[in-house]
């Protein structure tokens, strides 16, 4: 790598001289371009001279009432007002992290059990960033311009985003170490205690549908029901029966220990978890740190 940096610096004019280039070709002056750097209009021409005689060719035609570039100059200057450009917008990006803010939308249940056990892993890498988390159950509008990314489950396409990264789910029975141990040993049956989360949004998989797939012949009714998923974990955690569990949503508690399954039925989810940018995302440096991060841990990153 070293050896490839020493040739590409022989291979270079001075940045000086590309710089003043730039400078003469966006104003057509000399005097102008001067003007601009903050430098004499002879320290212009000298660079100008410099870089005509490193290139073996003119780069303008001295005309009496003023400059005319010629090919070579404006191809050569059409390269150095782009690649100028992207070195400056990147160094705004990089500046601005220290007071970037990135905001991220997810479900309550996500952002609780998946999303913020993990932020401290993203704000060690990036500590100028600062990250607010939208929790909600109702959907994330992205178009409103509030939301920087969004998890989102369900299926793509959306209208209001654009799908970065997606990652499926599988959906079993778990429930505490102790109620596994207390209860008898087999097939869930009518005399376990069911633990259901009634939420209104119905890509929440009841019982009596994950049972209908894997157990059909068995009605039960919920001993326990919550308006909210993470209730409905807590519960079970905390013995009181068993509950539907999302497994990228309770992976945590099933590697802690405070979560176990109950046998090896599983459901797959029809929907996947989508990390989600808006349609006409503004680029900033805290946005796409985040958006790469999540997607790369939802994949199996971390």
């Amino acid at each position: 790598m070293r050896g490839t940096g020493v040739q590409l610096r022989k291979r270079l004019p001075s940045l000086t001289a590309l710089l003043t280039l730039e400078a003469v070709l966006r104003r057509r002056s000399f005097t102008a371009a001067a003007a601009d750097l903050g430098v004499t209009q002879a320290a212009v021409s000298r660079q100008i001279a410099a870089l005509e005689e490193e290139l073996g060719q003119a780069l303008f035609l001295r005309k009496h009432r003023g400059i005319e570039p010629t090919a070579a100059c404006l191809l050569l200057g059409s390269c150095l007002a782009q690649n100028f450009t992207d070195i400056a917008d990147t160094i705004d990006a990089v500046k601005s992290s220290a007071r970037d803010v990135v905001t991220i939308g997810a479900t309550v249940a996500f952002s609780s059990f998946w999303l913020l056990p993990r932020l401290a892993a993203f704000r060690r890498r990036n500590p100028g960033v600062q990250v607010r988390v939208v929790s909600q159950d109702t959907k994330i509008d992205l178009g409103s311009g509030e939301i920087d990314l969004v998890v989102r489950y369900g299926r793509s396409p959306f209208s209001d985003g654009t799908v970065i990264a997606s990652t499926g789910d599988v959906i079993f029975p778990v429930c505490s170490p102790d109620y596994l141990e207390q209860r008898q040993q087999g097939p869930l049956s009518t005399a376990d205690d069911f633990i259901e989360a009634e939420v209104s949004d119905r890509s929440w998989y009841s019982w009596r549908y994950w049972l209908a797939q894997n157990a059909g012949h068995l009605e039960i009714r919920p001993t326990l029901q919550f308006t909210h998923y993470t209730e409905a974990i807590s519960a079970a955690r905390a013995g009181q029966g068993a509950a539907l569990g999302w497994g990228v949503l309770v992976q945590s508690f099933l590697d802690e220990g405070s979560l176990v399954r109950i046998g090896t039925l599983e459901l797959a989810a029809e929907g996947r978890y989508n990390v989600m940018l808006p349609l006409k995302a503004r680029r900033r440096f805290a946005v796409d740190e985040a958006a790469a991060w999540i997607a790369d841990a939802l994949q199996g990153g971390s």
